[in-house]
């Protein structure tokens, strides 16, 4: 069993940056891949960033270039920075630790509003 908490949304001004955690606990996770997504209501999950056992990434084209993803396997904790935050960043940004299987966190809501 695998439980996932998510931490560090909030609301930011267009431009601005933020750091997004997952913390995993129940079952050992190193060197299963994760994910990000994210959800604006109504829509469905859009998968934001991925990352290997090993530290290998992926992005979606949208955030690529302004998020970054990142794991620490000794602490089975995932980050992903938030930079030059748009707009169309708003969403609740949810981790799924294993990628692809059916465990995930309660979201963490971002708000990107002047």
């Amino acid at each position: 069993q695998v439980q996932l908490v998510e931490s560090g949304g909030g609301l930011v001004q267009p431009g601005g940056s933020l750091r997004l955690s997952c913390v995993a606990s129940g079952s050992i996770l190193n060197g299963y891949e994760m994910a990000w997504y994210r959800q604006v209501s109504g829509k469905h999950r859009e998968l934001v960033a991925s990352i290997t056992g090993g530290g290998s990434t992926n992005y979606a084209t949208s955030v690529k270039g302004r998020f970054t993803i990142s794991r620490d396997n000794a602490v089975n904790t995932a980050h992903l920075q938030l930079d030059s935050l748009k707009p169309e960043d708003t969403a609740v940004y949810y981790c799924n630790w294993p990628f692809k299987s059916d465990y995930w966190g309660k979201g963490t809501p971002v708000t990107v509003s002047s």
